[in-house]
């Protein structure tokens, strides 16, 4: 068929213009309908379009009424179906497990429009209306889910999502190569059972038919009793999800075998030029006009990606156990096709917000050795320190920067993604960073020391934190030298496995003696398939075994937390109890050293001691002095002409 340039079906009007009696497939997403490259539904739908076959697309459907299911009717071959571009449970509450106020991949930013555990209740309806039509999941709630985990919500170890779905196969990771095998197979009339020999995808069977030369993890009912088997199924999971060597992992679930084969190698250049060359529309489906359109897309509408997978390995990141850890790349033509296809939308004002992916300055393999053998099971490319194997190269990325912002129309080319500074410090080079400060940054470059402990960051999987101390003092020699004022905000994540209270006292030591007062602070989030949500569960590292200290006790985090802003006044009460809680009352006063003020009920307030005062947004200046963008006065004391008061 014909590829139009249109949105994809999404009612039966839709059908009835195009004349198309019955769907191929029918495509279930817990997401509003957004198409565009960022959005998995739009890429994983028009890839399966650029196949020949028709889809259509029910976003949102009404899980109450399982007829909605049909509102596109029954699909020839099957559905896919999927959460949408995040977790429902993670959509949907925040650490402190309190319903979240908006949902930006809902029309409007409606909170309610999909149900928790979405891709399980949406299989489940499917069903029930459809028994016998195949069901396809995706994503990351069904990629993230497919073995036995820890279900942070309810406490509790959950058997893979396929058991609870119904679901008859499972992708992980990105799904193009795996989706293109199944919708090719299903049209040619194989039954969805006989698909065990797809690499990237998961399947349950009888144990009888097990395959041979499989990994096995210990068994779902074993993991449930035994946190140190949960905490070895872990490492078993992530040793082997790796293009290159890894290999078959089984699982057994009761009467089920869990089936998890090798892992489907990340797309070419070629065939990311091509995914990302499909006739997607870039925008909202006009059905959401008059709800104000879908905030999700805000940030991405005018980005480009030009890398998938991350070398990184952060601990509380479920990137490489989606993604994976291999690099790929799309080309520099690629790239400057799409920037020309964004000058041209008329909504364009000359911006484009990011060139990056999940790591932003990653193009290159992080050594010679991985498309032989595969990433290093056992240690990280980055931390604690960086692998003597390390290679480092900006060139490529820096030659596209050059060449995006050359364009006409492009006033600005910024980079948004995360920026391993770790990785540019290896860099002897220093044409990228040069360039990055001069050209790049909007005003302010966002960062993720995370913390300051050793102990914590290496529990993380984070570089220690001189290293964020060393690339500060350049970004801030190089801001000043070029005569800018650009300010550099660091993440932090508070109660992360293996900090204890000292450690956030640490912490907000460092923060008193760097100037630096963080205005939002993560509090450590437990989400399926990271390495951090396993050392939450079980008090375990799953790469060594040794026990981890965890925080649990909401008190405790808050305390923890409050450390982190430690000015904010209202937090004092907090600080208080925790600096007494370790005995460091030597922090509580006056002095020059002190984190915290003394609770005086009847002290007076002191108006000009701004040093105090709750700061809009934490940054640090262009002379390395952490102050408020948009504070009256510096955290130094000091006014400036753009922290003046304005006059009344």
């Amino acid at each position: 068929m014909a590829v139009g340039k249109e949105f994809l079906p999404v009612c039966a009007a839709d059908l009835k213009e195009r004349g198309i009696e019955q769907l191929d497939f029918v495509y279930i997403s817990g997401d509003a309908y957004v198409d565009h490259p960022s959005f998995g539904v739009s890429i994983i739908s028009r890839v399966v379009e650029s196949q020949g076959y028709t889809i259509g697309i029910i976003p949102q459907p009404n899980w109450h009424n399982p007829q909605s299911y049909l509102s596109l009717g029954e699909p020839k071959y099957g559905f896919l179906v999927t959460s949408g571009n995040i977790d429902s449970m993670v959509a949907h509450y925040t650490v402190a497990k309190r319903l979240r106020s908006t949902d930006a991949y809902s029309p409007g930013g409606k909170m309610g429009l999909r149900p928790d555990r979405a891709v399980t209740v949406y299989c489940q309806g499917i069903r029930s209306v459809c028994p016998d039509k195949p069901i396809i999941i995706g994503g990351l709630e069904a990629s993230l889910r497919r073995f036995a985990h820890y279900d942070y919500w309810e406490d509790k170890v959950l058997p893979t999502i396929l058991i609870d779905s119904g679901a008859d196969l499972l992708i992980y990771g990105m799904g193009e190569n795996q989706i293109i095998q199944i919708v090719n197979r299903l049209a040619k009339g194989e039954d969805v059972k006989n698909m065990t020999d797809i690499r990237g995808t998961c399947y349950l069977t009888d144990p009888v038919n097990t395959p041979w030369g499989a990994v096995q993890c210990p068994d779902y009912a074993i993991v449930c009793k035994d946190k140190k088997s949960y905490a070895k199924a872990t490492y078993m999971q992530l040793a082997e999800q790796d293009e290159v060597r890894g290999k078959k992992l089984i699982q057994r679930h009761g009467n089920k075998m869990l089936v998890q084969n090798e892992p489907m190698p990340g797309l070419t250049t070629e065939e990311l030029d091509w995914v990302y060359d499909l006739p997607y529309m870039r925008h909202w489906h006009p059905m959401y006009e008059k709800d104000g359109g879908v905030p999700g897309i805000e940030e991405v509408q005018f980005s480009l990606t030009h890398n998938r997978g991350c070398f990184g390995g952060c601990n509380f990141c479920a990137i490489q156990f989606h993604q994976g850890r291999h690099i790929t790349t799309r080309s520099e033509e690629s790239l400057v096709k799409e920037a020309i296809q964004l000058t041209q939308d008329p909504r364009f004002k000359g911006y484009i917000h990011d060139v990056g992916g999940p790591t932003a300055n990653f193009r290159i393999p992080s050594c010679q050795k991985q498309n032989l053998v595969g990433m290093c099971p056992d240690r990280k490319c980055l931390a604690p320190h960086p692998c003597k194997a390390l290679q480092v190269d900006h060139s490529e990325y820096l030659h596209i920067l050059r060449r995006l912002r050359a364009l006409p129309g492009v006033k600005k080319v910024f980079i948004r993604s995360g920026l391993r500074y770790d990785y540019m410090l290896e860099d002897k080079d220093q044409e990228f960073f040069n360039e990055l400060v001069e050209h790049h940054i909007s005003g302010q470059l966002k960062v993720a020391p995370e913390h300051c402990s050793a102990v914590v960051l290496e529990n993380m999987g984070k570089p220690y934190i001189e290293s964020f101390v060393k690339f500060s003092k350049m970004y801030f020699e190089k801001t000043k030298q070029l005569g800018k004022e650009q300010y550099l905000v660091p993440y932090l994540m508070s109660s992360h496995p293996g900090s204890k209270m000292e450690n956030a006292v640490e912490v907000a030591v460092f923060l008193k003696k760097m100037r630096i007062r963080p205005e939002q602070v993560q509090d450590f989030y437990p989400t399926p398939g990271t390495v951090s949500t396993c050392m939450y569960y079980t008090g375990l590292n799953p790469y060594t075994m040794k026990e981890v200290y965890v925080a649990k006790d909401p008190h405790e985090k808050a305390m923890q937390r409050a450390l982190l802003q430690y000015y904010q006044k209202e937090k004092a009460p907090l600080v208080i109890e925790a600096l007494k809680r370790v005995g460091r009352t030597d922090l509580i006063g006056n002095g020059p050293e002190c984190i915290v003020k003394p609770l005086l009920s009847s002290r007076p307030v002191n108006r000009k001691a701004s040093v105090d005062k709750p700061v809009k947004q934490g940054t640090f200046d262009k002379n390395g002095v952490y102050r408020a963008k948009m504070s009256r006065t510096a955290p130094n004391g000091k006014t400036t002409s753009r922290n003046k008061r304005k006059k009344r």
